[in-house]
């Protein structure tokens, strides 16, 4: 399987490793996160992040997610494009994330495919006169945890309100 790095803007790195984990209901192995702050040394960052995936790095690779194409943490991202086994892939969400955490045992070049795949299809309108899509933008039901049919979702409401 391969390794996923999210490099982003802090602190939205570790918010989809959290969001992952929640759908998960724990977090999968080989998922590491870099938050980028405003004030931090990006040369300092590179090292870190070439030490990240070393140690994320399994037999297919690894996976690396940046936020923004051309902003520091893709610029960081875009450093590790030139290690072995190692695919960069800016824009990411959650859709896309969810696709690379389902696809990961696939051969990188399909990862990479799949988990941008996701990620245009997990862009959509919702609205009156928007078609509800046909199937589910995550691979596929083993991926993800399944809802009893009379699955009743709420919202909680906290002191600022939903």
């Amino acid at each position: 399987m391969a390794g996923i790095l999210i490099i982003a803007h802090a602190p939205f790195a570790s918010a989809l490793r959290d969001c992952i984990s929640h759908i998960y209901g724990g977090l999968p192995a080989r998922i590491g996160v870099i938050d980028v702050s405003p004030d931090c040394d990006p040369a300092q960052m590179v090292a870190f992040a070439h030490a990240e995936i070393e140690r994320l790095k399994e037999e297919n690779g690894a996976l690396v997610l940046t936020d923004m194409f051309g902003a520091t943490p893709a610029n960081i991202a875009g450093r590790l494009a030139s290690v072995p086994n190692v695919r960069v892939l800016c824009g990411v969400n959650l859709p896309m994330l969810v696709r690379a955490v389902c696809y990961r045992a696939t051969p990188l070049d399909t990862l990479a495919d799949k988990a941008l795949a996701g990620a245009t299809k997990g862009v959509q309108a919702i609205g009156p006169a928007t078609a509800v899509p046909d199937a589910p933008t995550a691979c596929s039901s083993d991926c993800l945890p399944a809802l009893p049919t009379e699955a009743v979702l709420t919202q909680k409401a906290g002191p600022t309100g939903l």
